[in-house]
C-alpha cells in the first residue's frame, strides 16, 4: 500500500512526524532467511479475465450475507467441525485477499468481512491511486527536461496536464483493480460479507446484525492516516494522503509534514506538476529510514534540484487551514527544545507523517486483547496473544493492524503464512527478507538491514560487515536510456556471504530489489549466486556485478539459521 514505509525510529515526540509506516525490523529483531512464499495482487485480481480455477465451491448458511460462488447460487452447507466458515477474515485489502484466495486453494470454506470497500486503502487510498499520479508525474519530468529529450536528438513542445483527466486516471485504475480482486474472490467462492466485523468470543464473528462462527478468524483491517494533535485537517487546504490522492487542485505553494516514502512520493508528485514544496521533518536528516548513504544520494538528486526548500528538526505544532483569504499556518517549534522557530504562510499542507492502526471496535475486550499504541500485539505466526500473555486460540492478526511492517505486500505474505499454519504447516515469515520501494523519479528501493543496523547487529553478535557498491554509470542500458544517475549498495558478511542487506538508487530500482529479497528469502549466500547469468545489456547487471564484486572470504556455503521470531 501506499500506505507507506519506513524504518523504526526514536523520536522526541510520542508520535512519528516522519513517514513511520515502514516497520522494517519489528521490536528491533533480527531476522535470519528463510523459505518465503511472496504473493502481492495475483494475476486473478489483476485480470479478472483470465483463466480461474475452481478449487471447490465456497458456502455460507442462511443466516449470513454471501457473495453467490461461482456458479451464481448461493452456497448453503458447513465448513469443517460444524462452523459456518474454516477461515473468517475481517478486512478485504491486499492482506485480506491474499489470505482468502491461497485459503481456497487449499480447500478452506473461506468468508471475507469487508465494512468500507474491497481493496482496503492499497487500492483505493494508497498504492495503486498514487503509482497513476507517479506515472503521470514521471512523464511530465522527462518531457520538461530539455537537455535529457535534447540528448536524444528529440525535439518536443511545451509539456502541460489536465488536473481532472489526472486525477480521473488515478481514480479509475483504482476502480478497475477493486472490480478485480472483487471478481476474483467471487469466482473462486469466497463470501463477501458487507458490514463492519465485530470478534464476539473464541471462533465467534458478527458483522451488521449476523453472527457467524469460522475455526480460525484473521483481523486484517489495516490503517488510516495519521495526524498528529494540533494540525487541523479540512482537506481541502490541509490534507491527508488520502485528500491528496483525489488531486482535486495543484497549489502554487505545498508543505510537507514528514519526508518519509509518502512525503517524498508526494513532493515529485506535486513538483512535477508545478508546485513549490516546503518539507517540514522532525528529525535532523530528510528521508529518515533509509540507508544513510542512498538517503544522502536521494536528496541530492531528488531533492536539491527541485523547486524543494525544507525545515529540519522541527514539529509543526500547530496547522490552521486557509480561510477568510487566509493562507494556511503552519507553526513550527524545535523538536528538541519546543521553543518556537517560525511560521510557514503556505497555499496547502499535506500531513505525511505516517499511518496508525484501524483497530477500534473489533470487539478485543471480548478476548482480553489489549492494543499496543493501537496495535494488536502477535507472535511471530501472526496469533494474537491476550492481556497476560497468552496466546489466543484460533486468532491472527496481520497487516498494519498490527504493526511488523507496514506494507501491502507484507499483509499478504503474513496472510499466506497463516493459512500455511492453520492448514498444518508450520511457517514463520522472515520479514528481513521483504523489500520495499519508494516510487520517486528515480525509484529507491531496499531490502534486510541498513548499513547502520547491519554494523550494530555485528557489533552485538561478534562478526565483520563489508559493502560493496556499483554504480548505474557503467551500466549499459542505463547509459542507453540516457539515466546513469545511480548507486547499488550491498552490505553483507564476508566470512560466510550471508547477505544482510541490499539497497538501490536508480532507473527501476523497485524491479531490481528482488533478485536480493528472494536471496534472502531462500537463504542464499553470495557465493552461490554470483555466477549466476544475466541477459546484456539489462538493467539487471547492476545487481550481477554487485554481487560479483563482494568478496567473500570462503567459497563454501552453509546452511542458516532457523529464523528467531519476527
Amino acid at each position: 500500500m501506499q500506505s507507506s514505509i519506513s524504518l523504526s525510529f526514536s523520536s522526541p515526540s510520542t508520535i512519528c512526524r516522519s513517514d513511520c509506516s515502514t516497520a522494517a525490523v519489528a521490536n528491533g529483531s533480527f531476522l535470519t532467511p528463510r523459505s518465503l512464499r511472496f504473493c502481492g495482487l495475483r494475476k486473478e485480481a489483476l485480470n479478472s479475465s483470465l483463466p480461474i480455477r475452481l478449487t471447490r465451491l465456497c458456502c455460507s448458511n442462511n443466516n449470513t450475507i454471501s457473495a453467490s460462488s461461482a456458479n451464481g447460487a448461493p452456497s448453503s452447507s458447513k465448513a469443517q467441525g460444524g462452523f459456518d466458515y474454516d477461515l473468517v477474515i475481517i478486512g478485504a485489502g491486499v492482506g485480506g485477499h491474499g489470505a482468502a484466495l491461497h485459503a481456497v486453494e487449499k480447500g478452506l470454506k473461506t468468508a471475507i468481512i469487508e465494512g468500507d470497500v474491497v481493496g482496503g486503502t492499497c487500492v483505493n487510498r494508497g498504492c495503486v491511486p498514487s503509482k497513476a499520479l507517479l506515472a503521470v508525474s514521471g512523464r511530465m519530468r522527462e518531457l520538461q527536461n530539455e537537455h535529457h529529450m535534447k540528448s536524444f536528438g528529440l525535439q518536443v513542445a511545451a509539456a502541460g496536464y489536465d488536473r481532472q483527466a489526472v486525477a480521473d486516471h488515478a481514480n479509475n485504475l483504482a476502480s478497475k483493480i477493486r472490480g478485480n480482486l472483487t471478481n476474483s474472490m467471487k469466482a473462486l467462492g469466497v463470501d463477501i460479507l458487507t458490514g463492519f466485523g465485530t470478534v464476539l468470543g473464541p471462533q465467534k464473528v458478527k458483522y451488521g446484525d449476523t453472527v457467524i462462527t469460522a475455526k480460525d478468524i484473521i483481523i486484517a483491517t489495516g490503517s488510516v492516516p495519521s495526524v498528529p494533535k494540533g494540525i487541523e485537517v479540512d482537506g481541502k487546504t490541509v490534507i491527508t494522503s488520502d485528500h491528496a490522492l483525489k488531486l482535486e487542485f495543484v497549489p502554487n505553494w505545498i508543505a510537507i509534514v514528514g519526508s518519509g516514502y509518502i512525503g517524498l512520493e508526494f513532493s515529485d508528485v506535486y513538483t512535477a506538476l508545478g508546485s513549490e514544496v516546503t518539507f517540514v521533518e522532525a528529525l535532523d536528516q530528510l528521508m529518515p529510514g533509509f540507508d544513510p548513504e542512498i538517503g544522502k544520494l536521494a536528496q541530492r538528486v531528488l531533492i536539491n534540484p527541485r523547486k524543494i526548500d525544507y525545515h529540519t528538526g522541527v514539529f509543526a505544532s500547530k496547522i490552521t487551514p486557509a480561510r477568510d483569504g487566509k493562507p494556511v499556518l503552519i507553526e513550527l517549534i524545535d523538536a528538541k527544545t519546543k521553543e518556537p522557530k517560525d511560521t510557514l504562510e503556505v497555499d496547502a499542507a499535506l500531513i505525511a507523517t505516517g499511518r496508525a492502526p484501524f483497530t477500534q471496535g473489533l470487539g478485543l475486550e471480548n478476548i482480553n486483547v489489549q492494543t499496543q499504541r493501537g496495535f494488536v500485539p502477535v507472535d511471530e505466526h501472526m496469533q494474537v496473544i491476550d492481556a497476560n500473555g497468552e496466546l489466543v486460540p484460533h486468532l491472527y492478526c496481520i497487516g498494519d493492524a498490527n504493526g511488523k511492517m507496514m506494507l501491502a505486500h507484507a499483509a499478504s505474505a503474513q496472510g499466506i503464512s497463516v493459512v500455511e499454519q492453520v492448514t498444518g504447516k508450520d511457517h514463520i515469515l522472515n520479514h528481513l527478507s521483504i523489500p520495499a520501494a519508494c516510487f520517486t523519479h528515480p525509484e529507491i528501493s531496499m531490502v534486510g538491514l541498513t548499513e547502520p543496523q547491519a554494523r550494530e547487529k555485528a557489533g552485538k553478535e561478534g562478526f565483520e560487515i563489508s559493502i560493496a557498491k556499483t554504480s548505474f554509470k557503467a551500466n549499459t542500458k542505463a547509459l542507453a536510456e540516457n539515466e546513469g544517475e545511480g548507486l547499488a549498495k550491498l552490505i553483507y558478511r564476508p566470512d560466510n556471504g550471508e547477505i544482510l542487506g541490499v539497497h538501490i538508487f536508480g532507473m527501476h530500482a523497485a524491479d531490481l530489489i528482488h533478485e536480493a529479497s528472494n536471496a534472502i528469502a531462500l537463504g542464499s549466500r553470495i557465493q552461490d549466486i554470483k555466477y549466476a547469468v544475466h541477459a546484456h545489456p539489462t538493467l539487471s547487471e547492476v545487481i550481477d556485478e554487485l554481487f560479483k564484486s563482494a568478496k567473500v572470504k570462503t567459497t563454501a556455503s552453509s546452511p542458516i539459521a532457523e529464523p528467531v521470531a519476527a
